[in-house]
């Protein structure tokens, strides 16, 4: 019996090491499981943050398109503004012209006032960027001068604009009414 009881004892021992060994891995299983969600929290912190920083950037690119669109409107809207602050003096003094005393008025003293405002008028336009094509004189040029009559003039040699029928004009670098001229055939 003293055998058996031996035997027992080691069954009873290695039983209770296999238990231990078995707890034990749980134990370690628990614990990188416990690990693995811990991770897979971080991941899922992570992602999500970057989801809002993108969503974040998505809405701030749209409010950034909007604010574009808006000051491109504003710009096509108000690009005369400064052309028409600039034309108000010119109006004033036409105004006054009009509301002027017709009994001390003179066909000099209105047509020096006249004078006087058209002067205001080309500076104004000039300051802006626009000025007046020269045609008289100068060889033809399809791009700033529009033939609408051919003449033979012995005083000019052949190509050349003798007459200016109507002004032309150029808006910095760009023709935005050619010159109606006359050309020496």
């Amino acid at each position: 019996m003293s055998e058996d009881k031996t035997t027992i004892d080691q069954d009873d021992v290695i039983q209770a090491e296999a238990t231990a060994q078995t707890e034990q891995e749980s134990t370690v299983e628990a614990a990188g499981a416990a690990d693995l969600m811990s991770e897979l929290e971080r991941w899922k912190a992570t992602a999500e943050e970057n989801n809002n920083r993108a969503l974040r950037a998505l809405a701030d690119m749209e409010n950034m398109r909007r604010r574009y669109r808006k000051e491109q409107e504003d710009l096509v809207k108000y690009a005369s503004l400064q052309v028409v602050e600039s034309l108000l003096p010119v109006l004033d003094n036409f105004e006054r012209a009009l509301s002027a005393d017709q009994s001390t008025l003179t066909v000099e003293s209105l047509l020096e006032g006249v004078s006087m405002v058209y002067r205001q008028m080309v500076q104004v336009f000039e300051k802006e960027g626009l000025s007046v094509i020269e045609a008289i004189g100068k060889p033809f040029d399809p791009h700033v001068h529009q033939a609408v009559m051919q003449v033979e003039d012995p005083a000019y040699e052949s190509g050349i604009v003798t007459e200016e029928l109507q002004k032309g004009y150029q808006f910095k670098d760009r023709t935005i009414r050619p010159s109606m001229v006359k050309v020496n055939a």
